[in-house]
């Protein structure tokens, strides 16, 4: 998690100082030879994106699922 206040701000200043593709609030994620094929909701759907590597990728909350820990693994 960014300490921009979650404005998504410091992936893409980063990917223009790179000067590198860049991916923001993907929700999908597939590697490919010498590229990345994300996938992001954008307001009428769904986008996809092919991306030459190395890219900057910011992540949105549905590309993982979340573990919760168990009370027995906290303790």
């Amino acid at each position: 998690q960014a300490i921009d206040d979650d404005c998504n701000q410091t992936a893409q200043l980063l990917a223009a100082m790179l000067d590198w593709p860049q991916g923001t609030f993907i929700s999908r994620l597939e590697l490919e030879s010498g590229a990345v094929r994300v996938q992001r909701e954008v307001d009428g759907g769904l986008e996809t994106l092919r991306l030459r590597l190395p890219a900057v990728l910011s992540a949105a909350l549905r590309l993982n699922e979340p573990r919760y820990a168990t009370l027995p693994n906290i303790m």
